[in-house]
């Protein structure tokens, strides 16, 4: 049998989560849904799989938003998700990812993949070609027709997993940028259920789009899910425009929230749905003791000054060296900020086998050298650099001790790191400076500080407005901030999503009267 860590946010987490918040707001809606179960299919299972000692593997379960938001429904209306267990170890590792699910109402199903997948689908088509053109790095894309055929052959191992789980009255909700053809391999493979898909990250523009090589077969993978949510209006519209100008015989309806795209057999709901975070129970673990308690000893060590946070995944999307280029620039511009501010910037390790990572982390450790060489002076640093992953209780330390919070991607689906910090300042006195091409911005952006992560000496002028604004705005500031993060949180997600995906369910049953069970 395996052994699961119930500590640090599993699924024994999740469901006292559901009694102390979502299992109210869940019954009186998701009761409603004419559904009997809830199919997940995301890259991976929402566990780790971990060799901690030699022949000894165990199964973790992971938190994050995802997992929050949907082990409600799952707990309640019994499921399944589907996805890759993280390794290409042989398959007894089922029993260790079967007892993360064991004595709930849902189970998990694992998708074996080779090392060669991995490689290709994975670290190749999704990694090297969808992540960076999607995200307007064309640049940095690798356009391998190898990747483009194992990335077919993956999303069929996806679809053959899900057609032998699928019953009529399931729905099926597939997730992010690696799995975009599953709902046509299904129709090729006879089911005939609802299928619906989220996409976590930026969907392109045409111009950008148009660089695929395989942008129709895309298109064309997306248009058979009967719901395709997209994270902001900008993507929805992105998505509608490559459809007017790469697809015949199609009629777009924009006037409702949620746009109709009609072909000729079908048709296709696209609406945007922005993910958030579980607003209430960031709050309530960032004013625990242990969180306060950290929060002082932080303080304590930067003290009669300004802190400044960034915390990001190791990927060149995150603008981590134009943040600090815009730091060094105002120290040199602004000689008040010398001595009263400091950088903690925290890197979590990700892809560090790949040549471009490395690169990445050696130009953020020789910037990070270069500026604190250039402005350090006895008894203050400029800079404090980590390149390591935080326990929750640290991460919501450094969120509260943090005077402002740098969040600047060059560009990015939404950044739930905005959002987590918003939350978690419980004081009620942080900043939020904010990249205006984060999906975040949409909601946010009218109280944080707008910065183009390009605009080098703007994002200097950020750092110091932010620096000096005064605590009464502050305040005023944070508090709305946190007001609208509350009121949207990740069940308000959940709901609008799996509502629209009812709509669009009864489109699909229209179209095939009797779908076919597995």
């Amino acid at each position: 049998m395996g052994v699961v860590r119930r500590d640090g946010g599993g699924h024994r987490g999740s469901e006292s989560r559901v009694r102390s918040h979502g299992m109210s707001y869940h019954q009186g809606r998701m009761g409603q849904l004419p559904i009997d179960r809830l199919i997940v299919v995301s890259n991976r299972l929402p566990n780790v799989v971990m060799d901690e000692e030699v022949g000894a593997w165990r199964a973790h379960p992971s938190s994050g938003g995802l997992v929050t938001a949907l082990t409600p429904v799952l707990l309640e209306r019994g499921g399944v998700w589907i996805g890759w267990r993280g390794t290409s170890q042989g398959p007894h590792l089922d029993e260790p990812i079967a007892g993360t699910s064991r004595g709930v109402t849902y189970t998990l199903k694992s998708v074996m993949l080779s090392e060669e997948e991995v490689d290709r689908y994975y670290a190749g088509f999704s990694n090297e070609v969808v992540w960076p053109l999607f995200h307007d790095l064309q640049s940095r894309c690798n356009f391998d027709p190898a990747y483009w055929h194992a990335y077919r052959a993956v999303n069929r191992k996806f679809a053959q997993a899900i057609a032998e789980s699928v019953t009529a009255n399931d729905l099926v909700w597939v997730h992010d940028y690696h799995l975009m053809l599953v709902a046509r391999e299904l129709h090729n493979m006879g089911v005939r259920a609802r299928v619906a898909f989220f996409l976590h990250i930026p969907f392109p523009p045409l111009d950008m789009y148009m660089k695929l090589p395989w942008r129709q077969d895309i298109l064309e993978g997306l248009l058979e899910y009967d719901l395709l949510g997209f994270q902001t209006l900008r993507d929805r519209n992105n998505l509608t425009y490559c459809v007017e100008n790469l697809m015949k015989s199609r009629h777009i309806d924009v006037r409702r929230r949620v746009t109709t795209i009609t072909m000729p057999r079908r048709e296709v709901m696209v609406g945007a749905f922005p993910i958030s975070i579980d607003f209430g129970g960031f709050a309530r673990q960032a004013a625990q003791e242990a969180v306060t308690t950290r929060r002082r000893e932080l303080r304590r060590a930067l003290p009669n000054r300004q802190i400044l946070l960034g915390i990001d995944r190791l990927d060149y999307s995150k603008g981590i060296p134009e943040r600090l280029r815009a730091f060094g620039n105002a120290l040199g511009r602004f000689e008040e900020l010398r001595g009263k501010v400091s950088l903690l910037q925290i890197v979590v390790p990700s892809r560090e086998d790949i040549p471009e990572y490395q690169e990445l982390k050696a130009k953020v450790e020789l910037l990070v050298g270069e500026i604190n060489g250039r402005f350090t002076r006895p008894g203050w640093i400029p800079i404090h650099y980590m390149f390591r992953g935080l326990d929750r209780t640290e991460l919501l330390a450094y969120y509260r001790a943090a005077d402002v919070a740098l969040v600047t991607p060059l560009k990015d689906g939404m950044n739930l790191i905005a959002k987590e910090y918003c939350a978690a300042n419980v004081d009620g006195n942080g900043v939020l400076i904010l990249s205006e091409f984060a999906g975040a911005a949409t909601q946010l952006g009218g109280q944080s500080l707008l910065v183009n992560p390009y605009d080098i000496e703007g994002m200097a002028g950020a750092i110091r407005r932010a620096f000096n604004m005064s605590a009464e705005e502050r305040r005023l500031r944070m508090r709305r901030l946190r007001r609208s993060i509350g009121r949207r949180d990740v069940f308000w997600w959940l709901d609008s999503f799996l509502r629209s995906a009812m709509a669009a369910g009864r489109t699909a049953e229209a179209e095939f009267p009797a779908p076919r069970v597995l």
